[in-house]
């Protein structure tokens, strides 16, 4: 992966924002379990959580492609750091006062700001250098997401999850004094870590005002999205888009209810391995957490198996079709997925986690297989493609309305209808021989 030695600042700051970019992601999912014992809320009730982050994807990744034409890509980055930051700011009030519409606003906020950089990155990637390497730079630039998802779990579990949440009867039992001390340390469990994220991100949106960056590539003003419509498989990559934001997310939001519903706190507890890789990366004993917090360290190595992929990946890719390549992977995951469904205990808990692993590359090969040869279309395909991120707002709240009304097995069944078409894409295009951005 050559490049200029100008570029080589600008191609370590957007790595910084692939990083936060997955590691935000993923840090609203250790609120999920959280918020919904806080507002005594069903599963389907918590997955509007996400239901509000992702539909920000899909109502203004369009207008983010058009904004960035108007403003540039480096106002546009900056803008969409000061907004994330923002959105991470307002987490504050909503755990201070308690308001589950003040957080659903947050988290609407910062994904607007997310969008910016989605619908921006991913193709500014693309110019930094020789494009016979830019899917290789993409797939780098995608392992430090997965090193952000990978992280995001365990500090998550730490700050979020670790100490035991009372439900609104025990609350009213409390007196006065002790309400408000409870409710003290409940709001700075949010508020710490995420207003630390604020602070951080426009740390770096600062940094971005001094940074040298390039043009983007060529203008597509004349073009219209109407244009985009008359290519088949942008418009296949757009829904495998939407089937692998969702389905990976499904399982990250509600994977520690998923091993709590197993009742899998016990066995990790009595297992030597297990308890010394929970203890490990917790750094302190099991018996001082709470079951969210145990289970909730595991989920770690779902978005750590995403990010070992993708270096596996991105030498698979280049040596086979890509296509194929993904193809196989999306089998994998259905395959884990139907394990995980038929067996219990702690083979379905790491038939599940290991679909993580298959997850890598599905989203830098959809992409690039996606707005391959497009040319001029190639910016408002990417607000087009990071529209369908919207999947990540649609299937979690079916996937939670399934364990509601059906259980955990049914819902699991979505998951893997999901990765079947992401087969299906992947096979549909294994002639492709190499990756084109």
């Amino acid at each position: 992966m050559a490049l200029s030695k100008n570029y080589r600042i600008s191609f370590a700051l957007i790595t910084v924002l692939f990083f936060f970019l997955g590691f935000i992601t993923v840090l609203v999912d250790s609120l999920i379990p959280r918020l919904r014992e806080l507002f005594d809320l069903s599963y389907f009730e918590a997955g509007t959580v996400q239901f509000a982050f992702f539909s920000a994807y899909f109502a203004l990744s369009i207008p983010s492609s058009y904004f960035l034409t108007k403003i540039g890509y480096k106002r546009g980055i900056i803008t969409g750091l000061l907004v994330m930051a923002l959105g991470c700011a307002l987490f504050y009030p909503a755990a201070e006062y308690r308001s589950f519409g003040i957080f659903i606003s947050g988290y609407f906020i910062l994904a607007g700001g997310m969008t910016l950089l989605q619908v921006a990155i991913n193709p500014f990637v693309a110019i930094l250098g020789d494009e016979k390497s830019s899917s290789s730079r993409l797939t780098l630039a995608q392992a430090f997401n997965s090193l952000g998802t990978a992280i995001a779990p365990a500090v998550g579990a730490f700050f979020i999850l670790s100490d035991t949440i009372k439900t609104k009867a025990q609350i009213g039992d409390l007196t006065h004094s002790m309400k408000e001390s409870y409710l003290a340390a409940e709001a700075a469990a949010v508020q710490l870590p995420f207003v630390t994220i604020a602070a951080v991100i426009a740390l770096v949106a600062i940094l971005f005002l001094f940074a040298k960056l390039p043009k983007l590539i060529e203008s597509s003003e004349r073009t219209s999205y109407w244009d985009l419509l008359q290519h088949k498989n942008l418009l296949y990559g757009v829904l495998g888009i939407f089937f692998y934001v969702g389905a990976e997310v499904a399982i990250g939001s509600y994977l520690v209810n998923y091993l709590l519903h197993m009742d899998l706190v016990p066995i990790i507890k009595n297992n030597v391995m297990m308890k010394i890789i929970a203890e490990g990366l917790l750094n302190t004993e099991l018996v001082q957490l709470d079951q969210k917090a145990i289970v909730g360290v595991f989920v770690t190595f779902y978005w750590s198996g995403a990010m070992i992929g993708r270096f596996v990946g991105a030498y698979l890719t280049k040596q086979f079709s890509p296509g194929k390549v993904i193809g196989i992977f999306a089998f994998c995951a259905m395959a884990l997925g139907l394990i995980s469904i038929a067996t219990v205990g702690l083979t379905a808990m790491w038939s599940l986690i290991a679909t993580g692993l298959f997850n890598s590359i599905m989203f830098p090969t959809i992409f690039s297989l996606a707005i391959g040869g497009l040319g001029v279309l190639k910016p408002k395909a990417s607000g087009l493609l990071c529209m369908a991120i919207v999947g990540g707002a649609l299937v979690p709240p079916m996937f939670g309305f399934l364990a509601d009304t059906s259980g955990f097995n049914v819902a699991l069944l979505l998951v893997v209808m999901c990765y079947a078409y992401i087969a299906f894409f992947g096979f549909r295009n294994y002639r492709t021989k190499e990756l084109v951005l």
